[in-house]
């Protein structure tokens, strides 16, 4: 069996398991021998789960991260240290604790995703939602009165998504041939993409999450000020064109902004950030920012089960992730 066969015949068994993985815990409450062939099932998934091999895809996040302008910048700070909160229970010292208060924009991080509400156009959301009615209350989308936009919030993230199939299209390599960075203000067209799928013999199918190397993902610790400075590459309208017309569920990079920056586009009328308003506003479909791509492209897995689990803040205008990849583990 073919590296790619059995990838994509793990991505599937995975995924659906995962899915069903409450069902078989409730199932295993149940004493009688007529579930111990689900026993031997739930076993059986555990263990090639875990014997997957595990991409990481997320950086340490921390103050010197760097973040958009538009975005608040990041702070924690401890509040409560273990020399502060000994023998605060008057138990003669033993018991020690340290808590912490962080403030930041909840959808940005390493990597992040953006919820459907986060972008507006032309004043109204995804859907035809009124933009302004959705956050007419500052606790967060579709706080306000008569619940609108509620369902685009975060916490509405689809559940059978936060497993899903992954694709990795190494644009950076198929452009230049080998594993060094696009330069900065390089537009992805579609042409781009779908020379890049077809090269690495990879079918972008309905519903996938599709990632986009730009090899950009190394300056995020190694020069920050690059990463987030005026220009980088990324998906033009045109590539993001393409995206749509393959019925995408997310799309994700190693870039600030996943859309090529400076974002903005002068014809047929000037608008700024048109990437995100035509996946996002238009068409519902999820951008993921800061994804750290490097060791899935150097090991050449273009297809993996994705994991990506947002925090479920009510309201909430996307969210920080700890993403990461598994396929099966085919090294010796």
């Amino acid at each position: 069996m073919s590296d790619d066969v059995s990838r994509r015949a793990f991505v599937k068994t995975a995924g659906v398991s995962t899915a069903g993985l409450a069902l078989a815990n409730v199932m295993l409450a149940s004493a009688d021998a007529g579930h111990g062939k689900d026993r031997d099932r739930t076993r059986e998934f555990i263990r090639d789960v875990k014997n997957a091999r595990l991409f990481d895809l997320s950086f340490t996040w921390d103050e010197n991260s760097p973040i958009a302008g538009v975005n608040p910048p990041f702070s924690m700070a401890l509040n409560a240290t273990h020399a502060s909160t000994r023998g605060t229970f008057n138990d003669g010292g033993q018991l020690s604790f340290t808590s912490e208060i962080m403030q930041w924009s909840g959808q940005h991080g390493a990597p992040s995703i953006d919820a459907i509400g986060h972008i507006g156009h032309n004043g109204l959301l995804f859907g035809g939602v009124d933009a302004a009615a959705a956050t007419s209350d500052p606790r967060g989308i579709g706080r306000g009165p008569g619940g609108v936009g509620a369902p685009l919030g975060i916490d509405h993230y689809r559940t059978d998504k936060l497993v899903n199939r992954g694709v990795l299209l190494d644009v950076a390599r198929f452009l230049r041939g080998d594993s060094q960075p696009l330069d900065a203000g390089v537009e992805i067209t579609a042409r781009h993409l779908a020379q890049t799928a077809a090269a690495q013999r990879v079918k972008i199918e309905r519903g996938d999450t599709v990632l986009i190397r730009t090899g950009w993902g190394r300056y995020f610790t190694e020069n920050p000020a690059l990463y987030k400075g005026d220009a980088s590459p990324g998906p033009s309208v045109d590539g993001a064109q393409y995206l749509v017309k393959q019925r995408v569920f997310a799309v994700g990079n190693d870039t600030l902004t996943f859309e090529m920056r400076p974002p903005i586009v002068t014809a047929p009328v000037f608008q700024v950030f048109p990437v995100h308003m035509l996946l996002i506003a238009d068409n519902g479909i999820h951008i993921i920012e800061n994804f750290d791509l490097e060791e899935l492209a150097a090991a050449e897995v273009y297809e993996f089960l994705l994991v990506v689990p947002p925090i479920k803040v009510r309201g909430g205008t996307g969210s920080a992730l700890r993403s990461f990849a598994l396929v099966p583990d085919d090294r010796d």
